[in-house]
């Protein structure tokens, strides 16, 4: 019998039921969900189950979708398994549809409702389940532990604020989180945090983000992009969110000053937010060319509005600076540098880095980042030499990786034994 608050919210679940099903369908005249696709929402497939051995993999978006991607490309390089991947964003569905090799199939999670997840579950039976991260639904975990399903929970990261909540709801949290039969906590924080929740040590195995390889760019674009860029100099604000940009654009303002020929290349986070950007963009004056719409720069346009899903490697391949966005605002903690430092760029942050501390204190610690808070101290950041901080990057990252891939991996190999592995 699960605690009362467990109780409680599984009640509110079943009788707002009705709500949900609106929401959802607000969302979907938004675009933030795929009308198309709807229905897998409430938990009805729209593939078939795949014959023998199913795992399923769960991540919340287009951040833990590359991690999704590379545990499930090298457990089928050691398993004859089948992989359900689910996820809970457009973006992170359109990556997956494209990237997901063969044997795995895409579906977005059921909406935390107890009709919706027991649809799910007795169309798709996974033998399996492998969560990474930090998305968690009561319902979800209490169906999964109802049915006895070995289950792990892989690269957990939870900030200090979600730690809190977590030990003030002990008893609740205890038995969620005994849903998983192997738990590996991606840094020290969470380790301790867990380990302190649950009463007994949980491992702490590092960051698997830390080792998982970027999606690498078309060679051929890439090449005729730069040739198109003529040597202009280029830096990226990667993964930007609402009330960063007008920041960024102030502190490319003032980069045109000594360097007008610089190009910012202007990624968000949410590429849906393409037409509110470039009426930004539009209403400062500038010219900029929109790749959702095909747009090369020409020699005149200041911004490139990088708004489309998948392109991250090629705008950090591009550029010599990024400045990584998600740190301006707090509240959000910022995004993971590492795949700017892989793909050869010098790195700029803002103060707000909680989600990654871990990285970021090492990046820190090894002269790898500047921290800058507003649109003065970017655009001095940006007249600084790159170069080293990018070879200090590649330092503090040599210290970071472990064997967590490594390490992960065998614990989901064992995760059910018997399996052909």
């Amino acid at each position: 019998m699960p605690p009362w608050p467990l109780f409680l919210y599984r009640w509110l679940t079943i009788v707002s039921a009705p709500l949900s099903g609106m929401l959802l369908e607000q969302r979907a005249r938004r675009g933030k969900e795929d009308p198309k696709r709807l229905t897998e929402r409430f938990g009805r497939a729209s593939h078939a189950r795949p014959p023998g051995f199913l795992v399923w993999l769960h991540g919340a978006s287009v951040g833990e979708s590359l991690l999704l991607l590379d545990l499930v490309r090298r457990l089928s390089e050691q398993t004859d398994w089948h992989f359900l991947v689910t996820t809970g964003t457009t973006t992170s569905a359109e990556l997956m549809t494209r990237e997901l090799p063969e044997g795995a199939v895409h579906q977005y999670v059921p909406i935390d409702r107890p009709a919706c997840i027991r649809r799910f579950f007795d169309h798709w039976r996974p033998d399996a389940a492998v969560f990474v991260e930090s998305e968690l639904w009561p319902n979800l975990l209490m169906e999964m532990r109802k049915r006895g399903m070995p289950a792990a929970l892989a690269n957990a990261r939870m900030n200090a604020a979600s730690l809190e909540g977590w030990s003030k709801r002990r008893t609740s949290a205890q038995y969620l989180l005994s849903a998983f039969k192997w738990i590996g906590a991606a840094d020290q924080r969470t380790q301790a945090g867990l380990s302190a929740i649950l009463g007994r040590d949980v491992q702490q195995p590092g960051n698997l983000k830390l080792q998982t390889a970027p999606l690498s760019s078309n060679a051929v674009e890439r090449d005729a992009l730069r040739n198109a860029l003529a040597g202009r100099p280029v830096w990226l604000a990667a993964s930007t969110h609402a009330g960063e940009d007008g920041i960024l654009l102030d502190a490319h303002r003032i980069i045109l000053r000594d360097n007008p020929d610089a190009l910012l290349i202007l990624a968000p986070r949410h590429p849906e937010r393409g037409d509110d950007l470039a009426a930004e963009i539009s209403a400062s004056g500038w010219h900029f060319a929109r790749r959702s719409n095909g747009g090369i720069p020409e020699s005149d346009d200041q911004v490139w509005l990088a708004d489309t899903l998948g392109e991250m490697s090629l705008w950090y391949a591009l550029a010599d600076q990024a400045f990584i966005a998600g740190s301006l605002i707090d509240g959000i903690g910022g995004h993971n540098p590492v795949e700017a430092t892989r793909l050869g760029c010098a790195v700029i942050t803002g103060p707000y880095t909680a989600s990654f501390d871990d990285v970021y204190t090492a990046y820190a610690e090894e002269n790898a980042l500047i921290v800058a808070a507003d649109a003065e101290a970017i655009a001095r950041a940006l007249g600084s030499d790159p170069t080293r901080r990018h070879s200090n990057a590649e330092h503090a990252l040599e210290r970071l990786t472990s064997g967590a891939m490594e390490e992960t991996l065998r614990a989901l190999l064992t995760l059910v034994p018997g399996t052909s592995a």
